[in-house]
């Protein structure tokens, strides 16, 4: 197994479909950052957590989803169980010791239903701490209107203003149906790491109460929320990325 690289390399899963990945060996626990909806490990958040854990080293293990960036496969075809099997599998195979999950957006979505997993099947040593950046679970469920919902449940992709780029950011029906088998918030959260959750008031894609709501659920008592006040859905300033970092290590 090769470990200790930072340029990118690619691990093979069972079917053949070749997720990308970078990685710098160090101390434990390992960081490891799930991005957001449409998005990579080549974003500022994932580079910085990166660089910083190749500074003082700390390991680290950065991937592209299937369908996203350099990873196989097409974006359409992916869903939150798919994703979360194949960050699982490349823990399994990279990591062998306990994990730090750095999710943002849709990432602090997965990085619950990863954590869970873990759990499940290494019993909870494996997970030593979350970190969620305007973690977004249940966003299939609160992020829709009925009349989006019901085009979805039909079978149709829905279309919406993208912020951040020219072409429109689409919701594929089998992401949408997937999410909806997902839910987290209506229950508790059987986790009980450390868990750091930080989200911006002025975030206009995910309301700031997401991660209040989902503090509440979590089982851990050890439960931190930290508001920005003036932070955005990205939390990409260079303020925003010294908060994470601090966060991270301390954790």
């Amino acid at each position: 197994m090769v470990r200790g690289m930072s340029e990118v390399g690619f691990h093979t899963l069972p079917g053949g479909q070749r997720i990308a990945f970078r990685q710098c060996d160090g101390a434990g626990p390992a960081w490891v950052f799930l991005p957001g909806y449409m998005s990579d490990m080549s974003g500022s958040k994932a580079s910085a957590l990166f660089e910083r854990a190749r500074a003082i080293g700390r390991a680290c293990l950065l991937l592209d989803y299937s369908g996203c960036g350099r990873s196989d496969g097409e974006f359409a075809d992916g869903t939150l169980t798919r994703w979360r099997d194949e960050v699982a599998e490349l823990i399994a195979a990279r990591i062998d010791g306990p994990v730090v999950l750095v999710g943002s957006s849709m990432g602090g979505w997965l990085m619950l239903l990863v954590a869970l997993a873990l759990v499940e099947h290494n019993g909870p040593d494996r997970i030593a701490g979350l970190i969620g950046i305007a973690a977004a679970p249940d966003f299939t469920d609160w992020s829709y209107d009925e009349r989006q919902k019901a085009a979805l449940a039909a079978g149709e992709t829905v279309l919406e203003d993208n912020p951040y780029g020219t072409e429109p950011t689409p919701t594929y029906p089998d992401l949408w149906s997937d999410g909806q088998a997902n839910l987290l918030l209506g229950g508790p959260i059987p986790l009980d790491c450390p868990v750091r959750l930080i989200h911006g008031q002025q975030d206009s894609d995910v309301p700031f109460d997401t991660s209040l709501r989902l503090a509440a659920a979590l089982h851990s008592a050890d439960v931190q929320v930290t508001l920005v006040k003036d932070g955005d859905h990205r939390l990409s300033r260079e303020t925003d990325i010294a908060l994470l970092l601090r966060i991270v290590e301390t954790l």
